[in-house]
C-alpha cells in the first residue's frame, strides 16, 4: 500500500477543471488506487499460498477481498491528505480530489469507512491477528508515511515503503494466525525493492517534487546521492531474494528465476550508478522503474508456479 507502485503512464496537461465534487463511481474507484491495489492483492495471495497450514478457499478469497479493501482505504486517505501536493504534480493532478471530482471530506469519510470495514470483515471472517496487521498497515501508510514521513524526511520512501511490504504478512497471518521467518523474508524483499524502484521514478520527476516541496532524496541530497542509494539498495536486495529458498519455502524453479531477474536488475541499477554524470543518465532511470515492476511480479510468480506445480510443499490454500 505504497506510492512506490506508481503509474507508469504519462498524464498530459494540468489539473482538470473544477467539477461539482459529487463524484462518479469511476471517481471513487480511482480513489482506491487500483494499480497499487492489484499488486497488494497479488503479493497477499502469495503470502496465503506459501503459508504452512490450510485455509478454506472461500475464506482465502474473503481474506484477499478484505486486504484489497484495506489497500483501497489507504489510497483514499492518502489522496485526501495529499490533495495539495497532487494538485501541483503532473502525474497526480487529475486525481479525483485535486481535480474537484470528489470533495476532500468525502474522500476522508470514504477512506475511514473502508478502513474500519476491511479490518472488521477480516477479523470476523478469518482471524484477528491478520486483522490487526491490516489495521497497522493502513495506519502506517496513511499516518506514518503520508502525514509524517513524506513531508519531513528524504528517507520517507525507505521507512514508509514498509507499508507496501506488509500484504504478504497479512496473507500469511490469515492462514497461520501469526508470522515467521519465511513471511518476514517476503516482507524484506519488497521493503528493499521499494527504494530503487521509487527513486528511479523520482529521478525523472525531481522538478515536480521540488515544486510540491516534497523532500524526496533527489531533491534534498541530489541526483548523485540518489544514484548511489539505488545501487546500495539493489545490492542489499539481491541476497534477500534467495532467503525463501534458504528457508526451505522455495525450490529450484524460484531460485533460477531469481538468478536471472537479479542479474537484470543489477545491470539496470549499474547503468544508473555508473553513468559518467547526472546529465548522461538518459532513459536509465525510467528503464529501471519499468523493469522493477515486472521484476517483482515475476519473482513472486515463481513462488506461485512452484505451488501450482507442487515443486515445494506449499499448503496455504486448500482444505
Amino acid at each position: 500500500m505504497s506510492d512506490t507502485h506508481a503509474d507508469i503512464s504519462e498524464l498530459n496537461g494540468q489539473a482538470a477543471p473544477r467539477l461539482n465534487g459529487e463524484g462518479s463511481i469511476a471517481d471513487y474507484f480511482a480513489l482506491l488506487k487500483p494499480r497499487v491495489m492489484s499488486l497488494v492483492i497479488f503479493t497477499a495471495f502469495v503470502g496465503i499460498v506459501t503459508a504452512p497450514g490450510h485455509i478454506h478457499p472461500w475464506l482465502g478469497a474473503m481474506a484477499l477481498l478484505a486486504i484489497a479493501i484495506g489497500a483501497g482505504a489507504s489510497g483514499a486517505l492518502n489522496m485526501w491528505y495529499d490533495a495539495d501536493i497532487d494538485a501541483v504534480m503532473k502525474r497526480t493532478a487529475k486525481r479525483p480530489v485535486p481535480s474537484g471530482a470528489i470533495q476532500a471530506g468525502d474522500a476522508l469519510g470514504f477512506g475511514l469507512l473502508l478502513s474500519a470495514g476491511s479490518v472488521f470483515f477480516l477479523g470476523v471472517l478469518v482471524n484477528w491477528a491478520a486483522a490487526a496487521l491490516l489495521a497497522f498497515t493502513i495506519f502506517f501508510y496513511a499516518v506514518v508515511y503520508t502525514m509524517w514521513l513524506k513531508r519531513s524526511t528524504p528517507h520517507n520512501i525507505v521507512i514508509g515503503g514498509a507499508s507496501g511490504a506488509f500484504p504478504p504478512l497479512v496473507g500469511w497471518a490469515a492462514v497461520t494466525g501469526g508470522i515467521d521467518l519465511v513471511s518476514i523474508s517476503l516482507f524484506l524483499i519488497i521493503f528493499l525493492w521499494t527504494p530503487p524502484h521509487f527513486w528511479a521514478l523520482c529521478l525523472s520527476r525531481t522538478g515536480e517534487y521540488q515544486r510540491a516541496n516534497v523532500p524526496m532524496l533527489p531533491v534534498v541530497a541530489g541526483i548523485g546521492e540518489t544514484r548511489r542509494q539505488i545501487w546500495f539498495y539493489t545490492l542489499a536486495m539481491v541476497p534477500v531474494t534467495f532467503a525463501p529458498a534458504a528457508l526451505g519455502a522455495a525450490g529450484w524453479l524460484y531460485t533460477g528465476i531469481a538468478l536471472v531477474l537479479n542479474a537484470a536488475f543489477v545491470w539496470f541499477a549499474w547503468s544508473i550508478y555508473s553513468a559518467k554524470s547526472d546529465s548522461t543518465l538518459g532513459d536509465a532511470p525510467r528503464n529501471l522503474f519499468k523493469f522493477s515492476i515486472l521484476y517483482l511480479f515475476i519473482l513472486f510468480s515463481g513462488l506461485l508456479a512452484e505451488w501450482a506445480l507442487g515443486v515445494t510443499p506449499f499448503t496455504g490454500l486448500g482444505g
